[in-house]
């Protein structure tokens, strides 16, 4: 199973951790023009939804530089490759964001990993974290992407619990969008197909369809046809 069929089974599954971190990592300049800010949303809210949507859109939690870092992150971990879009093609930083301010719980472990991220990437390289080579980012993200799945979540050190919660976002972000669900595949609620009541069980209660009945109701070229019914209740077609 290749990578990004791994990622959609994780995510299909409910598990979004044991990700591995794979793909090209653009330089920080294509990213930041790639990066859109999200305007706001289009499908259908309650007035007090949107309210709340818009004052958290006007409010700003990320400094530019966090927003860049949390680009190269995205792309990192959810790259556009074999012809499928990525992170940043969903504008995932944009929904980080979104979240952080959504859930301020949030904000303290995905700034405090931002912050780490840069620390270590001076101490081993003497380059912030976006600017690095992606071989350098690649190392020290090997050291905080494959977390002992025994070990509970809260029990692992602060930087692989961030790289977790970043992971998880990514995916979230970009499975729930137009461009995820599309790759999924998904369809949303679809009808079953009804032939009727199964012949033994209607044999066993001494009944049968009317052919005329069959047409209207079993017909599955019809099954799209809104039913219509006449002022003495007889269904028409």
């Amino acid at each position: 199973m290749d990578r990004r069929k791994s990622l959609k089974s994780i995510l299909l599954g409910g598990v979004a951790g044991g990700l591995a971190v794979h793909g090209c990592s653009p330089k920080s300049e294509a990213i930041a023009e790639e990066s859109t800010v999200l305007k706001s949303y289009t499908y259908g809210r309650t007035p007090k939804e949107v309210q709340r949507d818009q004052e958290l859109m006007e409010e700003v939690f990320f400094n530019d530089h966090e927003m860049e870092t949390i680009a190269v992150l995205c792309n990192l971990i959810l790259p556009s490759d074999d012809g499928l879009k990525g992170a940043l093609d969903a504008e995932v930083p944009d929904f980080i964001e979104f979240m952080s301010k959504d859930i301020p719980e949030l904000q303290i472990p995905l700034r405090g990993g931002l912050m780490w991220l840069d620390h270590k990437c001076n101490t081993e390289f003497n380059l912030e974290f976006k600017v690095a080579s992606e071989a350098q980012q690649k190392n020290i993200l090997d050291t905080i992407a494959y977390p002992d799945p025994s070990v509970p979540q809260d029990q692992h050190p602060l930087e692989i619990q961030f790289f977790t919660l970043m992971r998880n976002l990514t995916l979230s972000g970009y499975y729930s969008t137009k461009i995820g669900i599309e790759e999924l595949g998904y369809k949303g609620n679809m009808p079953n197909v009804w032939d009727g009541v199964p012949e033994d069980v209607l044999a066993q209660h001494g009944v049968a369809y009317d052919e005329e009945w069959l047409a209207k109701c079993v017909d599955q070229s019809k099954r799209a046809v809104i039913a219509e019914w006449d002022e003495q209740g007889n269904l028409i077609t």
